[in-house]
């Protein structure tokens, strides 16, 4: 409904045009040269563009977290049987079936009844990540279970190391599948870093499982998981902060707020805890579980921060005007 000048209200109108004083020089036609000034977009009364995810924090970031303790945790613990490490390969596979049961029930408890679970393999589709991770969960799920009962029972040796076998083989798909669903939303702070992202979860997942094999282990079998936590927090830290500076002004959220103390947390305890595992953790048992401790927390911050990030960034507008106006104007250019 229109109105006269006098019937509009200060403060209602959509920030569009309303620029620094900077202008730009454009060609228009043959020889004729306008002065345009550089536009500000925003939304209108600055609401959110998108609609961010209705995900609960605790069971979503949980669900990241503990899926990736749960994948890397089955590769190690293969490795640990293949190596002649018993109590390695037994306490990380017991932490992979219950990580991964974790994982299952904060992913249920989001969906609201596990009836929507059961749902999403009534059909298996290619192109959804939320499909394939479903079937996947569904097939790695009993495979680490079963490798973590005959493990303790005793009970079929040979059906044990099969089943370990299959969880390891399914591990580094569940360890970073979560990367790639979070990458096909419309999220800015996570559709935006899909090329650093599943690196960020695969090193994240890595430091945990090893994280894990030096808390529960004992100290003379944990050498492999000392060279895992080296590699999987160097990776961590390294690929996340590659994504913040490629980023750009998205990088924000990962910098500010509860994302950025948690991103901030997260480097500081992965590289103490690799370090204090790297250099002690074969020689004292306390120093071995104090870097293991450190590590798992180092993952868990990484995701809550990620998915922290991914919140601030669908709320506010500016991360999804800002990023398309600069491709806008790349592509003129």
């Amino acid at each position: 409904m229109s109105g006269s000048a006098g019937d509009q209200r200060p403060g209602r109108e959509a920030l569009v045009g309303k620029g620094p004083g900077r202008r730009k020089r454009r060609r228009r036609g043959r020889g004729e040269r306008a002065m345009v000034p550089d536009a500000t977009f925003t939304s209108y009364y600055g609401k959110p563009i998108i609609n961010a995810p209705v995900w609960r924090p605790l069971d979503i970031a949980g669900y990241f977290f503990l899926g990736g303790l749960a994948g890397a945790g089955s590769v190690l613990a293969a490795g640990a049987q293949l190596t002649g490490r018993p109590r390695t390969a037994r306490a990380l596979k017991i932490s992979s079936a219950v990580a991964i049961s974790g994982s299952l029930a904060a992913l249920v408890h989001d969906l609201g009844r596990p009836a929507r679970f059961l749902n999403m393999l009534r059909v298996i589709k290619p192109t959804s990540p939320m499909s394939l991770g479903s079937w996947l969960l569904t097939a790695y799920g009993p495979a680490a279970g079963a490798a973590a009962a005959l493990d303790l029972t005793g009970l079929f040796p040979r059906l044990g190391r099969v089943a370990t076998a299959g969880a390891a083989t399914l591990g580094p798909a569940v360890a970073a599948y979560t990367a790639v669903l979070a990458a096909d939303t419309a999220v800015p702070a996570w559709h935006e870093a899909y090329r650093e992202l599943p690196f960020v979860f695969v090193g994240s997942a890595a430091a945990a499982a090893s994280g894990m094999a030096l808390v529960a282990a004992p100290a003379r079998e944990n050498a492999p998981a000392r060279g895992a936590a080296v590699f999987g927090a160097a990776l961590e830290v390294a690929a996340a902060k590659l994504m913040e500076h490629r980023l750009g002004v998205i990088g924000e959220t990962y910098r500010k707020g509860r994302a950025g103390r948690l991103m901030r947390a997260a480097t500081a305890l992965s590289a103490a805890g690799a370090a204090g595992a790297a250099l002690l953790g074969g020689r004292s048992r306390t120093a071995a579980v104090l870097g293991g401790a450190a590590l798992l927390t180092a993952s868990a911050c990484t995701r809550f921060g990620v998915f922290d990030a991914g919140m601030r960034s669908a709320e506010d507008p500016k991360y999804t005007v800002v990023p398309q106006r600069h491709r806008l104007e790349a592509d003129v250019g």
